[in-house]
């Protein structure tokens, strides 16, 4: 591993202290003692990484290798939950190093599997620990997108910024800007929240898990939260945050012209939303309950995954497509995003009309999009879509060898890829994952993993691997 790595994974072992450092405050100020040397210790561990690895050398900017920066996202992935892991293992007894691992990973990568079934008996500190990994979490996969922003094509990097080769400076101001914005958004988040009269320990849960597109809840009465229409709807648009790309409102607000791209994609999701929305309006609103329909909308769309109890069961199969699906390029969101799918969608219906009309001349623009899909976007479109069967394929056959039935290891193995939470929208709501076996577990880790890394850089990996010469 070079330098570089060092000084990535200590900025976010610092991160991983400053909440610790939360939680010590939180826990002195409410009297909440009992675990305070835990996360002293938590504090201490990871402060002492982080100042060492920035420190450990001095660091001359330099580029590297694609291959060398998804390592560094799949370590970052592998050894950053193993310190978030440490207030499990010492807050709770006999809960084993796997279980620890396993809700660590499922909030750094904003999964939202959790292997308590009672919150109301956890401690308050831990549950801000729980929704803090999940916002570091979302960080470090906004912070990743610009590691491997040469697995993405021209039109989606020109939604980031005109300079496709990113060079230092370049780099510095976008982390720059994804940080103010992301602290931004998360405060947006609790602001609103609280104007439904949250209480402001849930509200601050809630907007670390939104903004992150995590699936982890306060509480076990989520309906009560959000019982009344106006909360419904707020809530919807608060989760709509993580669907868009993290710049659109900034991009709104700074637009010109000649940067219209900057928008396409948003645009181009919105009509989709849009779309969605209506047609569940028209079709679904037979038992006056569309507030909650709605809610399952924006939390699939959104990769979040969070619903009420209360939710038409006939509509699993499509709110798992919205999953899949996904949001923006640049969101926290999960998906094969939408862009992509599309823009494979309109070039396969162009390759038939050229077969019918040979002297028509068809285009892969999307109507809003300036840049046109060419042949190498459009396999790579093509191989993330292969990539997504392949690994729902593995994840599925290994769960059902693990005695979970086909058809729920089948929803269980998309919302994995997909990093969202099973909920009563996807019939799941009543999985057991402390009582899974240590193979399904590790299993779902894995793929938890998987799905937050660009899928396109598994074949990466793999072809470095296996393919050396």
């Amino acid at each position: 591993m070079s330098i570089f790595s060092l000084k990535y994974f200590g900025i976010f072992f610092l991160v991983i202290s400053f909440f610790s450092f939360f939680n010590i405050i939180y826990s002195y100020y409410f009297n909440l003692l009992n675990n305070l040397g835990n996360y002293i210790l938590t504090f201490v561990i990871n402060l002492s990484i982080g100042f060492f690895f920035l420190i450990f050398k001095k660091y001359k900017f330099q580029k590297i290798n694609l291959f060398e920066r998804i390592l560094i996202v799949l370590v970052g992935y592998i050894i950053l939950p193993i310190a978030i892991s440490i207030p499990y293992y010492l807050n709770i007894d006999n809960i084993g190093i796997v279980n620890c691992y396993f809700e660590a990973i499922s909030g750094f990568t904003s999964t939202g599997f959790t292997i308590f079934n009672n919150l109301d008996k956890l401690d308050q500190t831990l549950i801000l620990w729980r929704s803090s990994s999940q916002w570091i979490g979302g960080l470090y996969f906004l912070f990743s997108i610009l590691l491997l922003i040469d697995l993405f094509d021209e039109n989606l990097k020109r939604s980031l910024t005109n300079y496709i080769s990113l060079n230092s400076s370049e780099i510095f101001k976008q982390v720059f800007k994804i940080i103010v914005i992301y602290i931004s958004m998360t405060i947006l988040i609790f602001i609103l929240l609280k104007a439904i009269n949250l209480r402001s320990y849930d509200a601050y849960n809630y907007s670390l898990s939104i903004i992150s597109s995590g699936g982890f809840l306060p509480n076990d009465n989520f309906d009560l939260t959000f019982a009344t229409d106006i909360s419904k709807i707020i809530l919807s648009i608060t989760m709509l945050f993580s669907f868009f790309s993290l710049f659109f409102i900034f991009n709104l607000i700074f637009f010109k012209k000649k940067n219209v791209n900057y928008l396409s994609e948003d645009i181009n999701i919105l009509i989709y939303l849009l779309i969605v929305i209506a047609l569940s309006f028209i079709f679904f609103n037979y038992e006056n309950n569309f507030l909650n329909v709605l809610v399952s909308i924006s939390s699939s769309v959104s990769n979040i995954g969070i619903s009420f109890e209360q939710v038409p069961k006939n509509l699993v199969f499509v709110f798992l497509i919205l999953v899949i699906l996904g949001g923006s390029f640049f969101s926290t969101s999960s998906g094969l995003r939408v862009i992509k799918v599309l823009t494979l969608i309109k070039f396969s219906l162009n390759n038939l009309l050229s077969h019918s009309k040979p002297n028509q001349i068809y285009s892969n623009k999307l109507s809003l999009n300036k840049i046109s899909a060419n042949m190498n976007d459009i396999n790579i479109y093509f191989f993330a879509i292969i990539i997504f069967i392949i690994s729902l394929f593995l994840v599925s056959i290994l769960l059902t060898v693990s005695n979970l039935d086909f058809e729920s290891s089948f929803k269980l193995g998309i919302l994995t890829i997909m990093n969202t939470v099973n909920s009563e929208m996807y019939d799941l709501g009543k999985i057991d994952f402390y009582n899974f076996n240590i193979f399904s577990k590790l299993s779902l880790i894995i793929f938890m993993i998987i799905g937050r890394i660009e899928l396109l850089s598994i074949i990466i990996l793999l072809k470095k691997f296996l393919f050396k010469n």
